[in-house]
């Protein structure tokens, strides 16, 4: 009998050590971010999106002229190329090998420079995104603000993008603007300090702009 008393003490004061330690499920207030979402919604986001359309549409249309004058020019070597003296034929092959050249060289060039593009704006704006999540945050007393793309389920009710959006539209900001030391509305506690462990707002811009662009 003893035993069985001794042990229920025991188990008893397991129980309430165990239990001070656990923080109550009530304390705990989670939300999460579609990243991509805010990027392609947000004022800031469907202006470079717009711009960066332009800007492709600009490129393809200079690189399809070049890619035609190349075309035109193999189709002239082969269908005139035998009846021309080897000077005529040697002349218009060393037109079509520059213009080849001078195109596969512009394609590439574009193409690094489009993708630069893309990964600065985006950077930018998603640096933005992580200073009103980490104002919101701590505004609301969440105590975790997650991004969607690194959740597998979330219900629809903690879903906080829509308030992301607004507050960021709100600021009119030119992008790459918001907090450390720019203002825009991110709290004292932000700009002073972060809680251990938690990424700063830019190296959660850095992430999640690798994930995240204006192309999409």
């Amino acid at each position: 009998m003893r035993q069985r008393l001794f042990i229920g003490a025991l188990f008893g004061a397991f129980l309430a050590v165990t239990s001070a330690a656990v923080p109550a499920h009530a304390d705990l207030k989670f939300a999460y971010v579609d990243v991509q979402r805010a990027l392609n919604e947000c004022d800031a986001g469907k202006r470079a999106k717009a711009e960066f359309q332009g800007r492709v549409t600009s490129v393809e249309g200079r690189l399809q002229r070049q890619q035609n004058e190349v075309q035109s020019l193999k189709d002239e070597m082969e269908k005139k190329g035998m009846l021309m003296n080897p000077d005529q034929r040697q002349s218009l092959q060393d037109q079509y090998v520059e213009k080849l050249k001078n195109f596969e060289r512009d394609y590439k060039d574009s193409k690094d420079e489009l993708q630069a593009k893309d990964q600065e704006v985006t950077a930018k704006i998603v640096h933005d995104l992580a200073q009103v999540i980490r104002a919101l945050g701590e505004r609301d007393g969440y105590t975790m603000v997650m991004e969607k793309g690194s959740i597998l389920w979330g219900a629809p009710g903690i879903d906080v993008t829509d308030q992301v959006i607004r507050s960021y539209n709100a600021m009119h900001v030119t992008p790459g603007s918001v907090g450390e030391g720019a203002g825009g509305g991110v709290s004292r506690a932000s700009a002073q300090g972060q809680q251990a462990g938690a990424p700063a707002p830019s190296e959660f811009g850095s992430a999640a702009a690798k994930r995240s662009t204006i192309s999409k």
